[in-house]
């Protein structure tokens, strides 16, 4: 739909010449990820439920945390990757932080 390189014309609507390797990747990695953190465990009830949605409301505020932090204290080039990461942080820190709480309370019981 768009290209915009940095040595040449910006190009709307035209059929440009790339290497498609990365898009797939980070698409795979973020259905991957979605189905990885979204699929029905065996025991699915309210508690399961319950564990997931605090999961979700924790990773969305580690990951704004980490942005915030990004903005503040990161600058120059090393921002671009940073936010090229935080594709993946909330993702991340969700399926972390709900597998691990889920595993403390199977531990427990």
């Amino acid at each position: 739909m768009y290209s915009d390189t940095l040595f040449e014309k910006e190009a709307h609507l035209a059929i440009v010449e790339l290497d498609m390797f990365d898009e797939l990747i980070l698409v795979l990695i973020i259905v991957g990820s979605i189905l990885v953190n979204f699929s029905c465990q065996q025991t699915e009830d309210e508690y399961i439920n319950k564990l997931r949605l605090e999961s979700l409301v924790w990773a969305t505020y580690v990951n704004y945390s980490v942005i915030l932090f990004s903005i503040l204290f990161i600058h120059g080039f090393s921002f671009l990757w940073v936010t090229t990461f935080n594709l993946f942080t909330i993702l991340l820190f969700f399926m972390i932080r709900f597998h691990w709480v889920l595993y403390r309370v199977s531990k427990t019981a």
